[in-house]
């Protein structure tokens, strides 16, 4: 009964939004933009409030080295599910975030597909081959630069089922990088595995946390080798913190 009352209250609080802006997106993409910033800044607290409220799972952000990130970024993370998007963009200034994800977000989702593809985030086809993905990322990396934007990318390149971390793949991170120099900044998020299916969905959530944290901030790396070990540190990092997280929980 509460699964049913947790999608109900969503649907209720964000269906208007989800309403208005795949609207605005038809007629007007500029009007499509400007609204997408009332709805990073009001729909993730709202989404996290009524997870909280019927399901008792909390957003538990750890702000430490929040206020000692640089001016511009690229944010490197593991991946949970969908609502690891509002969960950064809860953490961070959402204004200024924008995502690398798979080109089908872009299609079908309410409230999400809209925002994705008016706002400029990096939408990559599975189907378009190597050359088209790197394509996107650098013409992605020109937006990023031009418009000051924070990106986030999950190398892993897919939503963890389990929790497990999975391999970080290199090639995107390095052409990111290639294109736009940047510093880089490792998070770690858990929790959102447990929000993949709806049966059983009261059990997995109740009482749980959705934690999000930075580990730590890399200077801009100058050449491959630095990319690489960046790449590999990440994920030690975020192994360790995952581990650490859940000892904690036990």
């Amino acid at each position: 009964m509460q699964t049913f009352i947790i999608f109900a209250s969503l649907v209720v609080s964000l269906g208007w939004l989800a309403f208005v802006a795949d609207l605005l997106y038809a007629l007007d993409w500029r009007l499509s933009r400007r609204f997408n910033r009332f709805i990073t800044r009001h729909a993730p607290r709202r989404i996290f409030a009524l997870l909280s409220t019927w399901m008792n799972f909390r957003y538990a952000p750890e702000p430490d080295g929040i206020e000692s990130l640089p001016g511009q970024y690229l944010i490197v993370s593991n991946h949970q599910s969908l609502f690891d998007i509002p969960l950064f963009m809860r953490f961070l200034d959402p204004s200024r975030l924008r995502f690398v994800a798979k080109a089908e977000l872009g299609k079908y989702i309410p409230l999400v597909s809209a925002m994705l593809k008016s706002d400029g985030h990096c939408l990559i086809r599975r189907t378009g081959g190597p050359s088209q993905s790197m394509r996107a990322l650098e013409n992605f990396a020109e937006r990023v630069k031009a418009m000051n934007w924070i990106p986030v990318l999950f190398p892993e390149g897919t939503r963890s089922v389990d929790g497990s971390l999975g391999t970080f793949h290199p090639a995107g991170f390095r052409r990111f990088l290639d294109k736009a120099p940047m510093p880089v900044v490792v998070c770690a998020v858990d929790g959102g595995y447990r929000i993949s299916k709806l049966s059983g969905l009261q059990e997995d959530l109740s009482g749980g946390r959705y934690r999000i944290k930075v580990l730590k901030t890399y200077p801009t790396p100058q050449n491959k080798a630095e990319q690489v070990q960046i790449l590999q540190e990440a994920r030690e990092l975020i192994q360790t913190q995952l581990t650490t997280w859940r000892l904690t929980r036990e």
